[in-house]
């Protein structure tokens, strides 16, 4: 492979999922950058919907108290930086500090950015690091640090083939990153009973950026990110919405008027039967689309899955092409897959 192959080029063709889940590889990969992971503190965030919104928070209420903070999320929608909250020419010279040892490793893609953001926000000497876990956690690349606090957003029913067929299961795979005396910081009661042994504080984001200080925080931060509800003109709204939980909390925050002609992609490890019966409270026109994502189902599957939840639905296998054909009618939602959302930002 060619030294000279842009980051987002060669990241991009990284091996996105490993052989088998496990952790030796990644703290290998640590290893060889002398572990850049114990330099600064963090805080974890798990869970299946609004990891990401989570994160930035955090991350935007620690610099609020005058901390330099990083924040790593993931996927990304509008470039592959967007993952280390950073501008192009830093996130080259990020995956350059761990290219070498990373290809000498065969690390996957998520390992390779998750030990590129380490290293960037130790080379950084930042004061504190807000980490978005990928998949589920206990075996997930992300947790290799010891964070004194961690943050469950919720659990819904999420690649069940890996982290278990219940929601139980689920949430005790995520709070497994919880080490001996970190601050947990969940919803609700839920889940307590998973870490008896640790601290247990109620909230969000601001209940784990206040847990990490250990004093309260006065602002207010207001974070955007792409994809998450984002509005794009008068009568186009795309959203990441990727489990019926998601879904029906985006169809809630619509504006008025079920008339919504949908666009959407959605991965085959998704309930899309839940995903779609969601949908249906916003508009009754579909277009199934397929995302670039390997694991997206074809489009003729999932409007054949549609037909049950909507008066109209057609297939579109190219994304841009079914925007531009939900345009010509009325208002256009586009959500079901950040993946989709990328896609359509890298075509615009």
């Amino acid at each position: 492979m060619s030294s000279t192959q842009s980051a987002t080029d060669w990241i991009a063709g990284l091996s996105p999922w490993p052989e088998e889940f496990g952790l030796d590889r990644m703290r290998a990969l640590l290893d060889a950058l002398d572990n850049p992971q114990r330099r600064f503190p963090s805080v974890h965030v798990v869970g299946t919907n609004g990891k990401s919104t989570a994160t930035r928070t955090i991350a935007a209420l620690l610099r609020s108290e005058g901390l330099s903070v990083g924040a790593y999320t993931s996927p990304h929608v509008a470039g592959w930086e967007e993952r280390l909250d950073t501008d192009a020419a830093s996130f080259e010279r990020a995956v350059a500090r761990v290219r070498e040892a990373a290809t000498r490793l065969n690390a996957t893609q998520f390992e390779t950015l998750t030990a590129a953001a380490f290293a960037q926000f130790a080379a950084d000497g930042v004061d504190a690091a807000v980490i978005e876990a990928g998949l589920g956690g206990r075996l997930d690349a992300t947790n290799v640090i010891d964070a004194p606090v961690v943050l469950l957003t919720n659990v819904s029913l999420e690649h069940t083939e890996v982290l278990g067929d219940t929601r139980d299961a689920i949430a005790r795979e995520k709070l497994a990153v919880a080490g001996p005396g970190a601050t947990v910081v969940l919803p609700d009661d839920e889940f307590r009973t998973l870490v008896p042994d640790n601290p247990v504080v109620a909230g969000g984001a601001r209940a784990a950026a206040e847990a990490f200080l250990g004093r309260p925080i006065a602002a207010e931060p207001h974070v955007e990110l792409p994809g998450r509800l984002e509005r794009r003109g008068e009568n186009e709204i795309r959203d990441g919405a990727h489990t019926p939980e998601g879904v029906a909390w985006l169809v809630e925050r619509l504006p008025p008027g079920r008339d919504w002609t949908i666009v959407a992609s959605i991965l085959r490890d998704k309930d899309a039967d839940a995903m779609l019966a969601a949908l249906a409270g916003a508009g009754s026109d579909f277009i199934a689309t397929r995302s670039s994502n390997p694991r997206a189902l074809p489009e003729k599957e999932l409007a054949a899955a549609a037909e049950p939840y909507f008066r109209s639905v057609r297939s579109i296998a190219d994304p841009v092409e079914a925007l531009a054909a939900a345009r010509a009618g009325r208002r256009v939602l586009v959500t079901g897959s950040l993946y989709l959302l990328a896609d359509l930002h890298r075509a615009s």
